[in-house]
């Protein structure tokens, strides 16, 4: 067990500083940004949004050149780092507002699932909005964005163009849909 961090959000040095959970989920210490990045011993936690507009497109974004994971890669619609001491849902929400200057805008729970790979690990909350305002990137985190119709995506599923974090979320979304809808449709029945 790593020892707990005590103080705000971030170091002396001022790095963002993480909850350290369990495969349960459970806080269990925290540990600085630049730790849990090469390190998938270290699970984290981030919060994603999925935004669609009315036409069903999904918002991604293109990660910007500068990023440590994953640049220049097409990547979900909002993600980011949940906080020591933040909730998935006040993450998102602040996420949202920072990547793409989206305020009051509410989101729904879709799914939650523990994401590992050889560089990290990560417990995923994601959530859902529609969104069919004005939208402004933030160009230190993001390239360029744009709404995709899912076809698009699926019928692409290049892992050079988009993460693969994003098509592995994609893939449980559409798999949850596909499970909700068929449950909404067994209780008409």
């Amino acid at each position: 067990m790593m020892p707990m961090q005590t103080g705000g959000t971030t170091n002396p040095d001022g790095e963002e500083l993480f909850d350290l959970v369990d495969e349960s989920d459970h806080v269990v210490g925290s540990t600085e940004r630049s730790r849990v990045h090469g390190d998938p011993a270290l699970i984290h936690r981030v919060a994603h949004v999925l935004l669609f507009n009315r036409k069903g497109e999904l918002f991604l974004q293109k990660r910007s050149r500068n990023k440590d994971v994953q640049p220049g890669r097409w990547d979900t619609s909002v993600g980011g780092h949940v906080d020591r001491g933040e909730t998935y849902f006040d993450a998102a929400v602040r996420e949202m507002a920072e990547e793409l200057g989206i305020t009051g805008l509410g989101i729904r729970f879709s799914h939650k699932y523990l994401h590992r790979n050889d560089y990290e690990s990560e417990y995923v909350c994601t959530f859902l909005a529609t969104w069919d305002g004005k939208i402004i990137l933030n160009r230190s985190e993001i390239e360029e964005g744009r709404y995709w119709p899912i076809t698009e995506i699926q019928s692409t599923r290049d892992r050079e163009l988009f993460t693969p974090n994003f098509l592995d979320e994609l893939d449980r979304y559409l798999g949850s849909a596909t499970r909700s809808s068929r449950s909404s449709t067994s209780r008409l029945n």
